[in-house]
């Protein structure tokens, strides 16, 4: 059994998709038997939340032990890391494992065993010092990455330990024996007709602007948008007045997740070629979205757009790829689906069988490799 502390890169409960695929590495990790602590920062602006609430927004089954740790947010998470380095030093446990870059840095300086896993190349004026304070530490032991786009660009500096690529993963536990999209949209209260849906985050490049566009182009077909902020959804709702075939539910917790997207016989994902992450940066490049792995798992067709890091995962056989800013091509794609259904079962199928190859579960185990091959 090997003993992780691993430290969130923010607080949470929060939507924001770091926390999610953090939590469910965390449960990943602890199914495969390995011993987990999750570290968190806490500004102690909001009450710490119960297992029960955690484990409904993050859809999780498998407990672990969760220690919150009180910072300022004066210090630009300097204080979380060096908390993070005496955790670990006073645990003694084996690895640490973080997407948090202040902490990795500390923790591979200390000499305490250190996997720092990334998703976009280091930026700003401390982004690309922190990366190479972990990269020259005596402790840094595995860089992990999410697409083989970003481990071409990432600059390394002379680093020769295991660099290991883990796209994000899926729950495929919670795709099992899904509804068919008549009694999903029952359950839903949503109308019984043909339905286009999205989920995930509203922020620019996630291609909103063409759904509405194929909303106004398309009035007979749902287009069910789950998930966005309060703001991001008051925004849209302006923008929908005339629009009653677009359906916002905002912030959908994901242990309900998979029961919007059986609602729909098509599920989108239109990002551009410059996609806005939570910080704000341009992620298009090395993005590896978790709703790809949930669309897979979920059977239904799935419309994307032909962007080269997404071919990592998505082919012909298992979706339809079409140019980002290309409104006929997603309208006659929908409709083609709309009138033809069952022309696109074996389309379907792969992408339940390719789901299989992205389970959180098997993610934890090639990291576990990666930590064996490095033991001291």
């Amino acid at each position: 059994m090997t003993r992780l502390l691993l430290a969130a890169p923010t607080y949470l409960p929060s939507p924001r998709a770091n926390t999610i695929q953090v939590m469910k590495m965390a449960q990943a990790l602890r199914i495969l038997g390995e011993e987990v602590l999750m570290t968190i920062p806490d500004t102690a602006r909001q009450p710490v939340p119960n297992w029960e609430a955690i484990a409904h927004q993050y859809g999780l089954s498998r407990r672990f032990e969760m220690n919150w740790l009180p910072v300022q947010p004066r210090w630009h998470s300097s204080d979380y890391a060096w908390q993070v380095v005496n955790l670990a030093r006073r645990t003694g446990v084996d690895w640490v494992y973080t997407r948090h870059p202040q902490a990795a840095a500390l923790c591979s300086w200390a000499g305490i065993p250190t996997v720092l896993e990334v998703h976009d190349i280091p930026r700003g004026r401390f982004g690309p010092l922190w990366f190479r304070a972990f990269l020259w530490g005596s402790g840094g032991g595995v860089l992990a990455v999410i697409t083989q786009a970003l481990r071409d660009a990432l600059p390394l500096w002379g680093w020769q330990k295991p660099v290991i690529i883990l796209p994000d993963g899926v729950d495929l536990v919670r795709f099992h024996d899904l509804p068919t999209p008549e009694a999903a949209r029952a359950a839903l209260n949503l109308p019984q007709r043909f339905t286009a849906g999205y989920t995930g985050h509203l922020y620019p490049g996630r291609g909103i602007e063409l759904l509405l566009a194929l909303a106004q182009r398309l009035p007979d077909v749902t287009f069910l948008l789950a998930g966005g902020s309060p703001e991001e959804v008051t925004r849209l709702k302006s923008q929908t007045v005339d629009l009653p075939n677009v359906v916002l539910t905002g912030f959908i917790p994901n242990a309900e997740l998979p029961r919007y997207q059986a609602a729909c016989e098509a599920l989108l994902m239109p990002y551009q070629k410059r996609v806005s992450a939570s910080s704000g940066g341009d992620i298009g490049q090395f993005l590896s979205p978790m709703k790809v792995f949930e669309y897979l798992a979920c059977g239904r067709v799935i419309l994307s757009s032909d962007l080269p890091v997404l071919r990592e995962v998505l082919h012909e056989d298992n979706a339809m790829l079409l140019p980002p800013d290309d409104l006929d091509a997603w309208e006659k794609a929908l409709r083609a689906i709309q009138h033809a259904p069952r022309r696109y079962a074996a389309l379907r199928q792969q992408a339940r069988q390719d789901a299989a190859r992205y389970t959180w579960e098997s993610r934890a185990y090639r990291l576990r490799a990666a930590l064996m091959s490095q033991r001291r």
